[in-house]
């Protein structure tokens, strides 16, 4: 019964009077998916702010004010509102004090804090606290905390955006600042200590290979990782770890896009495919790396390359040869322009013309085109393209069969008729069924055959062009999902929707 429920909860068509019975008998997981609703008036939803979870979504969503928030009696929902921006300082100075850790390590992530509270707050006994504020404050409080004895906080400073170049660079260096005095590592074992990675110890929470000697050296690198990670760390104080034998380290230094041109080639060299493949995301590589990087067999590189937005067009059908891109739309083309785009689709290469066809926005001409494609992955890519007719469908079905049934029923002009006669298709095609489930042309005939597929099953449940008689029956089935379904279903009859609720 209460899968039915949270399926009722979200129907739009729940008449009025029966979305106050619902309320007034909800629990909190109903509650929480009631409050969702547009429809709901002021009273309703002080009536679902009883509920903590409820609450905090009718908060982000703008519904409640700070006049229906005792922060006292609720102090998460007040914590919610602090975290909109909306909260009034005073509840700041209370929270800040409260006796709970997580209450204020949740304020502690909260912007516009008044300057007292902020200094409560990175005076915390608790680090979980101080971290908290370091990783969100402003510039002059990231300076105070740049020096905190305590090499957790340092570590989520150093992913703060908004500190200091100055500061970020003495993280990353470890120059010019007092060493840290302690760590997670040390706070809890004798060191030296290195956490073994198979810890079978009960209620251990270090992570594998945590280590200090005193030095603090795996929370350390977690501080260097992130000061490379973060933009605001000056390039200057970065370009030295190219020949960081970490290769974490490098790695994080192959997202950068603020490098000059001599550590991109540098790192298109570095002996880990891993930190290879991920400078060929880099936007900001030049076309000398992106050469070097398209021979590149290492693993994933060639294949995150042929994602790469400023990939020269003259690469693609190499790449697309020498790894598996598979059926997405690649930046590159995405952004082709008219004379490239009719370059692409008279390429020799089946695998471009298959890529091209990802576009959902070419020219008539060209869409047609690809839709007579002798080759099945082409077609089988065009066939969801908006504007083809029910004729140059059915006529690719009849040509490539199952290949290309899936992605026809996927287009969203096919019509009824053709959903029909997809979905009777012999054999059946799965996720064809799948697909005319979701579909808007879909009709009754189409979807009680797509009721006997368990995939589609829920899909079709959730259709309002199901008959009503079928809805209610789905109430009753085996499987949680299609009861769900069936109750959110906007057809659903008002006897059925009623009689859920007694």
């Amino acid at each position: 019964m209460q899968h039915a429920l949270l399926g009722l909860a979200e129907n739009p068509s729940l008449p009025s009077e029966l979305v106050d019975r619902l309320v007034a008998g909800a629990d909190a997981d109903l509650a929480e998916v009631l409050a969702c609703r547009a429809d709901l008036t002021p009273a309703l939803v002080v009536a679902l702010a009883r509920f903590d979870p409820a609450a905090v979504r009718l908060v982000c969503d703008g519904r409640l004010t700070t006049d229906d928030i005792d922060p006292t009696a609720r102090p998460r929902v007040a914590l919610a509102m602090l975290e909109q921006g909306s909260g009034r300082p005073e509840w700041a100075r209370l929270l800040a004090t409260d006796p709970l850790e997580e209450h204020r390590e949740k304020l502690a992530a909260c912007v516009g804090l008044p300057d007292d509270v902020t200094r409560t707050l990175a005076s915390a006994p608790e680090v979980r606290v101080a971290a908290e504020l370091a990783l969100w404050t402003t510039a002059d409080v990231a300076t105070d905390l740049s020096e905190h004895p305590h090499a957790e906080v340092r570590r989520a400073l150093a992913a703060n955006e908004t500190a200091p170049p100055t500061v970020l660079a003495a993280l990353l260096t470890g120059q010019g600042w007092p060493p840290a005095r302690s760590c997670s590592v040390c706070d809890r074992e004798e060191t030296p200590f290195v956490h073994d990675p198979h810890c079978a110890r009960p209620g251990c929470t270090l992570p594998p290979g945590a280590a200090c000697s005193g030095a603090h050296e795996s929370t350390v690198r977690q501080i260097e990782q992130m000061a490379l990670r973060n933009p605001a760390t000056p390039v200057a104080a970065v370009v030295d770890f190219v020949d960081h034998p970490s290769m974490l380290l490098r790695h994080e230094l192959a997202t950068r896009i603020d490098l000059p041109a001599s550590v991109y080639a540098r790192l298109a060299r570095d002996s880990v495919p891993w930190i290879r493949a991920t400078l060929a995301d880099n936007p900001a590589i030049e076309e000398s790396v992106i050469h070097t990087l398209a021979g590149d067999t290492g693993h994933e590189v060639q294949r995150r390359l042929a994602h790469h937005p400023g990939l020269p067009l003259e690469f693609l059908p190499h790449l697309a040869e020498a790894t598996r891109i598979g059926s997405t739309l690649l930046p590159r083309i995405a952004s082709a322009t008219s004379a490239e785009v009719e370059e692409l689709a008279a390429s020799p290469n089946p695998t471009v013309r298959m890529l091209l066809a990802q576009r959902r926005d070419l020219p008539d001409a060209i869409r047609d085109t690809l839709a007579r494609d002798p080759d099945a992955k082409v077609v089988k890519s065009i066939a969801p393209h908006p504007g083809l007719s029910e004729d140059q469908l059915r006529t690719t079905v009849a040509r490539h069969g199952v290949r290309v049934i899936a992605k026809v029923a996927a287009n969203p002009d096919a019509t009824s008729a053709l959903l029909e006669s997809l979905a009777d298709f012999r054999p059946p095609v799965r996720k064809a069924l799948r697909e005319i489930a979701r579909h808007r042309n879909a009709t009754s005939t189409a979807l009680l055959v797509c009721l006997t597929d368990p995939d589609a099953r829920p899909l079709a449940a959730r259709h309002p062009a199901l008959p009503p008689s079928v809805i209610a029956e789905l109430l009753s089935d085996g499987d949680w999902q299609v009861v769900e379904a069936a109750a959110a279903n906007p057809s659903l009859p008002y006897a059925a929707m009623s009689g859920l609720l007694h």
